[in-house]
């Protein structure tokens, strides 16, 4: 019998890897293999919610229940009112679960027109250290994990631009791509809302450009508190555009410092960092007095590693 040449499986690394193992995961019975199959064949356009129950032999709460975990890893978009449509590259992991060949990707015009953008752009900017597939998966997969939690989607794929931008250069970072001449500073609380953008805000402030600072959550919130802005320009300090990002592996990767506030042991940990934890409160739903108690407690630590980095800026050169 003469069988078909086979060629070899493209490599997968373990980002992928992962990514590809939680979508399986939420694609393990056939009541969900159903729902996206009808949405991958919508070829990326929304589909009621009322015209997604009909036909799947599963009770409206058992079919939810299916909908939001493929929300959740991204196999699924958010679109507005009862309506779902398939990711862009939805095809591949449902391809894996039927035992199909998938060797076409998804069409690229499958990427909503910001992100198709926002992907050309990162394309081209990251072109001597990534492929084009490793960007767009991380913008794809940017956008993902802010629509978990995002309230309003207005500006998702703006937020996921910069989230992408900021996630491949700590991937650089991290796998050694570029050369790094400042230290690297992670700021991780709960939400990301308050106690991370202190810090953040204040390392920023003091050390100017001798410093690279990022922020995260465990379990981030859908906007940053407003009392946080308002308690750092009291203080003279200005908190730019930020916004509640979930905590990645290559973001803890990339740092030097790793330094937690309240998110106990959901952090993981590289060698050759070093991990502090700041026993801060959190400001959620205090009084403003309390908020501005918070905020200095947090400016005093952050003085201190200022210090110890040897970055802190002359006090006339930071006003």
């Amino acid at each position: 019998m003469r069988h078909a040449p086979t060629t070899a499986a493209p490599p997968i690394d373990a980002v992928g890897a992962r990514s590809l193992a939680t979508r399986l995961a939420a694609v393990a019975d056939p009541v969900a293999v159903a729902l996206l199959r009808r949405l991958v064949i919508a070829s990326g356009r929304p589909v009621a919610d009322a015209d997604l129950h009909d036909g799947v032999e599963a009770s409206a709460e058992e079919i939810d229940d299916r909908i939001s975990a493929m929300v959740r890893v991204g196999l699924i978009l958010p679109s507005p009112g009862l309506r779902h449509r398939a990711a862009p590259d939805a095809i591949i992991t449902l391809a894996t679960v039927l035992g199909v060949a998938a060797d076409t990707p998804a069409p690229r015009d499958e990427l909503p027109p910001a992100l198709r953008r926002t992907a050309e752009l990162l394309t081209t900017r990251f072109a001597s250290i990534f492929s084009e597939e490793t960007v767009r998966r991380y913008v794809i997969e940017s956008y993902r994990l802010l629509a978990e939690r995002a309230t309003v989607t207005a500006h998702l794929p703006t937020l996921a631009g910069r989230f992408a931008t900021e996630r491949l250069g700590a991937l650089a970072s991290a796998q050694g791509l570029t050369l790094a001449t400042t230290p690297e500073v992670l700021f991780v609380c709960t939400r990301n809302a308050a106690r991370s953008q202190i810090a953040a805000a204040s390392l920023r402030h003091l050390g100017g450009a001798g410093v690279h600072v990022r922020t995260a959550g465990t379990t981030p919130a859908a906007r940053i508190d407003p009392l946080i802005e308002r308690v750092l320009t009291e203080a003279g300090i200005p908190l730019p555009a930020e916004f509640p990002k979930p905590l990645t592996d290559e973001a803890v990767r990339a740092a030097d410092f790793v330094i937690t506030m309240g998110c106990g042991d959901a952090c993981p940990v590289y060698p050759g960092r070093r991990y502090l934890d700041w026993p801060v409160d959190d400001p959620a739903g205090r009084t403003i007095e309390e908020v501005r108690r918070v905020r200095d407690q947090i400016i005093g630590r952050v003085a201190s590693l200022a210090d110890e980095l040897g970055i802190a800026r002359p006090a006339s050169a930071t006003r």
